[in-house]
């Protein structure tokens, strides 16, 4: 079995939570690292966190054990995007992302100089993600930038695109998993972001549902942040999300 093969199948729960760890206090990443390191799947590192420390912090995070879903969402012409997807592999994340409304060419190119930098260099392939709509946009957001039609037909019709570019899968909402699922197949992997315990705040969030959802739905992969960095005990945050996604996984069967 590839590596590839195997993060497409999950083998715990644990793996299959990705911390965000949006922040700009490095001593607090530091604590939150040490804390839950052992405890989930990846360590979400975003713009903030990285502008605020560089590449620098991918290593504190690999050294202390954990695993990194570097989450720049690269959105250029079609060589710089694959250029600083190279770099992402090098700096060994596990997983990164672009906006699949960069193009097919900027995709297709990412995927492909992605693949033969780590055949010739001997470097674990990243999973490759595309990013489709954020789960901080609606319907009348669409609207407002010149997209018309649902949201979940702009998730699948750049989903549709991202596999046939050679992504790996896509970052969407749970509530489009069915729709994806039915154009790209059960393979594709899909990684949701707003994630909320049940009565826990939106925040900018506005497609959100519970851990336990996302898993019932379908989700690969689901990226918790706020309810988890921003409370007294993240680690009990994270195994009573991680409970909650158990609950998930027992109703779908």
């Amino acid at each position: 079995m590839t590596n590839l093969e195997l993060v497409r199948s999950p083998v715990s729960l644990r793996e299959r939570l990705i911390v965000a760890l949006d922040l700009d206090d490095l001593e607090k990443v530091k604590e939150l690292i040490r804390l839950l390191a052992g405890e989930v799947g990846m360590f979400k590192v975003g713009k903030q966190l990285f502008t605020h420390a560089g590449p620098s912090v991918v290593k504190l995070i690999q050294e202390s054990g954990g695993e990194v879903f570097l989450d720049l969402k690269f959105h250029d012409i079609p060589s710089t995007v694959a250029k600083a997807a190279v770099e992402a592999a090098r700096l060994g994340a596990k997983m990164f992302n672009v906006h699949a409304s960069g193009s097919l060419e900027m995709m297709r190119r990412t995927a492909k100089d992605v693949q033969r930098v780590c055949r010739q260099e001997t470097l674990r392939r990243p999973i490759m993600l595309a990013v489709t709509v954020l789960t901080s946009l609606d319907k009348s957001d669409l609207k407002r930038v010149g997209i018309s039609g649902g949201i979940a037909d702009q998730v699948v019709r750049l989903a549709v695109l991202a596999e046939e570019a050679g992504m790996d899968g896509v970052v969407a909402s749970p509530r489009e998993v069915a729709q994806i699922r039915s154009a790209c197949g059960r393979r594709f992997i899909i990684v949701s972001p707003g994630i909320r315990p049940q009565g826990g705040r939106r925040d900018d969030q506005k497609r959100v549902v519970t851990p336990a959802e996302a898993i019932r739905l379908g989700v690969d992969y689901i990226v918790v942040g706020r309810p988890i960095t921003e409370v007294r005990d993240p680690l009990t945050a994270v195994r009573e999300i991680t409970s909650d996604m158990e609950r998930g996984l027992v109703s779908a069967e």
